[in-house]
């Protein structure tokens, strides 16, 4: 008789067993957490008390909401009074910790305090915001981590003072209003611009009276005398705190679809310079489209071009940025009174300039049946016959359209400059996988920039490129380009062999 084999998992007889129940997850979640013992997560939160001092805050502020917001609220206090006392300057390599504490403390206002009693977690709150200035000033915060905490209190008071009963909300944010002048970064105000559209017609009326006292109280600004010049600071707390009282009260006119009162503010804030689109933007939305084609069109004289901290942390400071508004105004106009034609020689005009592609898919989803593919023909000419190519380039990439954009490169094959990397590399990484012979001149002229300029940060980036270049090489037909790869790293070891940094990365 034939011995029967045992299939795999079988022991004999009796059925297969489960040799091993399903693994928990490792990941910190409550069902996770709730297998652990009382004592072990009592171990684990002493352990990490220890280790961190705003998580140990937290614990403490947990225990003390077991006793009543009184005693919760008197924690916030010290440590808002250490805040304000503080003088010491806190560097970058101390400032991801003080973030960490100031976290705590805002954790502590609306995850212990709040819970318990809303107006006086909103009351420490606002105390919060109005020290943010001294404890700015003092940060080395060129990250922007600490002011996100900030802008963090300022969103969730917003959103607790609009939850109050009207009586209660009215009476905080006449507290707010009254705390202005000491608001250098504008945080209690961006409070403010959040929460009065929430309120009430009578809250907004009885702030609006209060906001047109606080700007009858103030001197008036310093005469200047013809030649005089100014000195640093001069006057300009005083016409600060005079444009947020008064873009305070724009928002009041805003909330109550008052275009002519919004208009009034502006005219007295900047007589010579109002800001047109926003009054035009006013106009539109009440339904007074002439009128707001007359003022979007007004001429004005070149001014300052506003910077915001959001634009200087970016990097992305953007000079055309007030045309590209006002001309989105004065389209949305000419196409609430009709005239369609206007609007697309405007939106047409528009991406000539820029080259956007947002206002081409604009302008095209506008034009009638069987148009579109003519005009869109017509814009990929326009983009690749551009003086610069390189703008041209980046057009088409995000577009995109890439086989124009591989036509375009080996086109103007001599023009492309490696300095424009941030264009260049991500464009040859686009191309690689169907245009490698694009891809291998953009990848030469940024090996070529980072040589000749010995940017040795950028020797690793060079290497990659170097190396990516051979495997494209691969690809090609012979003759496709001059010199041939071979011939082509050859050159550049005579040329720059003396750049040890960057041969040896690419031997690396």
């Amino acid at each position: 008789m034939a011995r029967r084999v045992k299939g795999a998992g079988e022991t004999g007889d009796k059925p297969p067993a489960v040799k091993a129940r399903k693994s928990r997850s490792t990941t910190p979640t409550a069902d996770s957490l709730a297998a652990l013992s009382q004592e072990r997560l009592i171990a684990l939160i002493l352990e990490e008390v220890g280790q961190s001092a705003a998580f140990k805050k937290r614990v403490s502020a947990a225990l003390a909401a077991l006793q009543g917001p009184d005693t919760v609220a008197a924690m916030v206090d010290r440590r808002l009074g250490a805040l304000e006392k503080a003088r010491g300057f806190i560097d970058w390599q101390k400032r991801r910790a003080f973030a960490a504490d100031l976290d705590a403390t805002l954790a502590t206002i609306l995850t212990d305090l709040k819970p318990l009693d809303p107006s006086m977690a909103l009351d420490r709150l606002l105390r919060f915001l109005q020290g943010a200035d001294a404890t700015l000033e003092r940060v080395d915060d060129s990250s922007g981590q600490v002011h996100a905490v900030y802008e963090a209190a300022a969103e969730a008071a917003a959103g607790l003072a609009a939850a109050l009963p009207p009586e209660a909300a009215l009476r905080f944010a006449t507290r707010a209003i009254d705390g202005l002048d000491r608001d250098g970064f504008g945080l209690v105000s961006a409070l403010l611009v959040d929460l009065l559209p929430k309120l009430t017609k009578e809250a907004l009326d009885s702030l609006d009276a209060s906001l047109v006292e606080a700007l009858a109280a103030l001197p008036p600004p310093v005469a200047r005398k013809a030649g005089a010049v100014a000195a640093p600071g001069q006057d300009w707390e005083r016409r600060y705190h005079r444009l947020r009282l008064s873009r305070l009260r724009q928002v009041i006119a805003d909330a109550r679809n008052d275009a002519d009162a919004f208009i009034a503010i502006e005219r007295d804030l900047s007589p010579e310079r109002p800001d047109l689109p926003a009054v035009a933007e006013r106009l539109l939305r009440a339904g007074r489209a002439e009128e707001a084609l007359d003022w979007i069109r007004r001429k004005q004289k070149p001014g300052t071009v506003v910077v915001t901290r959001q634009d200087l942390i970016a990097g992305a400071i953007d000079p055309d940025g007030p045309e590209r508004e006002r001309e989105a105004v004065e389209i949305r106009i000419l196409d609430a009174l009709g005239r369609k034609e206007e609007a697309q020689a405007l939106r047409w005009a528009r991406f000539e300039r820029s080259l956007d592609p947002q206002i081409l898919r604009d302008y095209l989803a506008r034009l009638p049946d069987f148009e579109d593919d003519e005009a869109l023909e017509r814009a990929f000419a326009h983009a690749a016959s551009r003086k610069d190519p390189h703008s041209g380039l980046y057009f088409l990439i995000r577009w995109p359209n890439l086989d124009r954009a591989a036509r375009l490169v080996l086109d103007r094959r001599g023009e492309w400059s490696g300095r424009i990397w941030e264009l260049l590399a991500p464009a040859a990484e686009a191309l690689e996988p169907d245009h490698p012979l694009a891809a291998s001149l953009l990848y030469r002229a940024l090996i070529g920039d980072i040589l000749e300029r010995a940017r040795s940060p950028a020797y690793g980036h060079g290497a990659r490129h170097l190396t990516r270049l051979g495997e494209l090489a691969r690809e090609l037909r012979p003759g496709d380009l001059t010199p041939n790869h071979e011939d082509y790293v050859a050159a550049l070891r005579k040329a720059h062999g003396r750049k040890s940094g960057f041969w040896s990365q690419v031997e690396g």
